[in-house]
């Protein structure tokens, strides 16, 4: 396993998140640190989080809706391996 280095952009959602308390994901470019074998499984493990904190606080249908239709407005700026060393 790996870890990433996972940069997204929240700038299209981030009002409509004030009332949860995000941790990390809290900013409108925040940069988020996750284990995995591979790119894709790191952006995966990225948005599932995200996902998770938000439905952990409010399982209602309404939440979950709105988690989902989130998933169109929310982007995957650039991932990088976080310990490679830049020559």
């Amino acid at each position: 396993m790996k870890i990433y280095k996972v940069h997204i952009c929240l700038s299209e959602v981030i009002a409509r998140l004030k009332k949860y308390d995000l941790e990390e994901y809290n900013s409108s470019n925040p940069i988020i640190f996750v284990e995995a074998s591979d790119p894709d499984g790191a952006c995966y493990k990225t948005i599932y989080n995200f996902a998770q904190k938000i439905t952990r606080k409010d399982h209602s249908i309404e939440t979950l809706e709105f988690v989902k239709d989130l998933f169109h407005d929310i982007r995957v700026i650039k991932i990088e391996l976080a310990n490679e060393k830049k020559l």
